[in-house]
């Protein structure tokens, strides 16, 4: 080691890298030749082994030739180059995160291939064709509704997603939006919304009874869940509690093909979903009640 200067060999030894990559590094300007030996070959002197301890540091934060470069000849600041190779690990880390849930949402699914297939495409569609896609279903099921009806403003609030999925998804954000998209997309169920939305728009019949919301989730929740049969007598309590008892044939009729039109399992699931991307608190599903309920209104009508 003559003067102090490390031989090439000694000074990977010392930087724990191989002798090849250290050759190459020199030879690419980035660690500075001292002097060389009698012979030819290279002589480092402390400001390389310096220089070699920060193209490791930079190496190890994952920083590329050409940046280490840049830094060590000038040409860019440290804090510059950190700033924009932690952007870059900001996208990294996001795109793993949706990577993870997907697979994730296929384990959970047991998947096919084509599902996989359909699962990685909607979850990772971008906000704008996550919007597009609702967007679509929303003009179909509105399509020449009176402007400023309520039924075209209720349905213009079901195309109100978050502007982007979270950057760490939940398998419940990723399962929502997947069903989410399964039912925009299907036929049924945007003819479904628009046959409510139709009817939604016309003028309503005065003498259709009206129930109290309250009183169904409290009376006829309870009956739900006590597994009460809507056509057996021990419907009747519950009934009369929420004012359909004493109803004559004629308004009963009305209200069965009222609730008929205005309740739907698949229509109050798309409002679950759409909280939970939004991560709003869940509400009590109603549906279940008014089925009950017209199931309760059928089985008492006059046999024909």
């Amino acid at each position: 080691m003559p003067g102090g200067r490390l031989t090439i060999s000694e000074l990977a030894r010392r930087a724990d890298v191989s002798v090849r990559t250290l050759r190459f590094w020199s030879d690419e300007g980035l660690i500075p030749v001292a002097s060389r030996s009698a012979a030819g070959y290279r002589l480092y002197d402390e400001a390389a082994v310096a220089r070699l301890q920060l193209v490791g540091t930079l190496r190890a934060l994952g920083l590329g030739l050409d940046a280490i470069t840049a830094i060590l000849r000038g040409r860019q600041g440290v804090a510059e180059v950190a700033q924009t190779h932690a952007d870059a690990l900001t996208s990294q880390l996001r795109l793993l995160r949706m990577q993870r849930a997907v697979l994730r949402a296929v384990a959970r699914r047991c998947s096919t291939t084509e599902e996989m297939t359909m699962v990685h495409a909607l979850a990772t569609a971008s906000a704008a064709e996550r919007q597009r896609l609702v967007d679509d279903f929303v003009t179909r099921a509105c399509e020449g509704l009176p402007d400023g009806s309520r039924s075209r403003s209720i349905i213009d609030v079901m195309r109100q997603l978050p502007d982007a999925l979270p950057d760490d998804p939940s398998d419940a954000h990723v399962d929502a939006w997947i069903e989410l998209a399964g039912l925009v997309a299907d036929a049924s169920f945007v003819a479904r919304v628009r046959e409510m939305a139709e009817k939604g728009a016309a003028p309503q019949d005065p003498a259709t009874p009206m129930l109290d919301h309250q009183a169904v989730l409290e009376h006829v929740g309870a009956a739900v869940a006590e597994g009460i049969d809507p056509a057996a007598a021990a419907a009747e309590p519950t009934l009369a509690r929420i004012g359909v008892a004493p109803l004559d044939p004629a308004a009963r009729l009305a209200l069965r093909r009222q609730l008929e039109v205005f309740t739907d399992l698949r229509v109050e699931r798309y409002w679950t979903l759409l909280g939970v991307l939004h991560d709003r608190p869940p509400f009590t599903p109603m549906a279940p009640c008014y089925l009950w309920i017209i199931a309760a209104l059928r089985a008492r009508e006059p046999s024909t």
